[in-house]
């Protein structure tokens, strides 16, 4: 094995991480790292970005040159290559929020009538049922005033149809594809990362010619570097 190859370090970022109130964040926690030489790649895994402070509030951001010029600092002959997003997020909380009962059976009746109303409202404006007796009287030839045959397997069809269309029973999963409430879970937790960390970019900038940007306690806080 080469010198050359031993040296270079090859580094990517995630995207969103998180720690305790007065936590650290190392270079391990917030990066995947590969170096062929597994005694650097050891000491880097342990080498502290940030401290957390008090001061800063529950959302920071590191940014990649921040690494990068740090990495270089204590490691000059170090060949850095870096993949993927040029910032890491970092959510401080002291622990993950527990589910509270209450306001989950609150959600689930608000949604279980909300939807059946808007079902029947649906219904009753273009007119569902004269359709469904018109359906039953040129079928069968008799008109009734309630084809209970063909309305009770359309009432059933329309409950598999939204296990089908979300692609869950309860906790189990028919297939593995996303279904479109984890779809649009997933782009509002995208959109939301690149926000703050949009936002606290352009405070940085904002700072950096003088016309830095006001904070709050719960707000987001650029990350220093501590070489530890």
């Amino acid at each position: 094995m080469s010198s050359a190859a031993a040296s270079i370090l090859y580094l990517r970022l995630r995207k969103r991480i998180g720690i305790k109130p007065g936590g650290i964040v190392t270079l391990g926690h917030a990066a995947r790292l590969f170096c062929a030489d597994p005694v650097i790649e050891a000491k880097l895994q342990t080498f502290v970005l940030h401290r957390h402070q008090q001061t800063e509030g529950n959302r920071i951001v590191i940014d990649l040159l921040q690494i990068v010029g740090a990495l270089r600092q204590r490691e000059p002959d170090l060949t850095i290559e870096t993949f993927g997003d040029p910032q890491v997020l970092v959510l401080v909380a002291d622990k993950p929020p527990k589910p509270r009962i209450a306001v989950l059976i609150l959600a689930w009746l608000l949604l279980f009538f909300g939807s059946g109303l808007a079902i029947m409202n649906f219904h009753t404006d273009v007119s569902m049922k004269e359709v469904h007796q018109r359906i039953t009287e040129l079928v069968t030839g008799k008109k009734s005033e309630h084809p209970l045959w063909f309305q009770i397997p359309y009432s059933l069809g329309i409950g598999l149809g939204m296990i089908v269309f979300f692609n869950h029973i309860f906790r189990k999963k028919l297939n593995e594809e996303p279904n479109p409430l984890e779809v649009e879970l997933y782009m509002y937790e995208e959109n939301m990362n690149a926000y703050v960390i949009a936002d606290e970019m352009s405070r940085k900038n904002g700072a950096d010619i003088g016309q830095p940007g006001q904070r709050s306690s719960g707000g987001s806080s650029r990350a220093g570097i501590d070489d530890g």
